[in-house]
């Protein structure tokens, strides 16, 4: 269902003035939030952890990152929060949805195999997500948007 029509303008990455039109299809939203002490404990006693959820640029990111619990738990929490978007990727797996940055440091994400189909499937064209930590906590934000 589209959300009204018309424009904000703001700030843009930089500081150059931006629009961004309202009458956009939100076809979903998901939200989490991670404990990175949580996420520190099991890079502490299951190592495998990582290479099974993040792809390989990830995993070269946040170890050199200088606070990877917290990094892995905010990519965690934009992989539970786009699944949610989604509604649910049945028969997924979470190295198929990877958070990807840009040269200028905007982070999206990039969707392969059942992921992508799903996104596909229900109409999403492009996903947006935002996520933060503070202290301990990783929150994520995922809208999936359509046509």
């Amino acid at each position: 269902m589209p959300l009204g029509t018309g424009y904000a303008a703001g700030p843009g990455r930089g500081g150059e003035a931006r629009l961004s039109f309202l009458g956009v299809n939100v076809i979903g939203m998901g939200v989490d939030i991670v404990d990175v002490g949580r996420i520190g404990r099991l890079l502490d006693r299951q190592p495998r952890f990582v290479t099974r959820i993040f792809s390989d640029e990830e995993i070269a990111y946040c170890d050199r990152s200088g606070r990877r619990a917290e990094c892995y738990a905010a990519r965690w929490a934009a992989r539970e929060a786009c699944a949610k978007a989604l509604g649910g990727i049945p028969g997924g797996r979470w190295r198929e949805i990877r958070v990807v940055r840009s040269h200028d440091g905007a982070v999206t994400l990039d969707l392969e195999g059942t992921a992508r189909a799903r996104a596909e499937e229900i109409g999403a064209d492009r996903l947006l997500v935002s996520f933060a930590h503070e202290r301990g906590a990783a929150v994520a934000c995922c809208l999936a948007i359509g046509s």
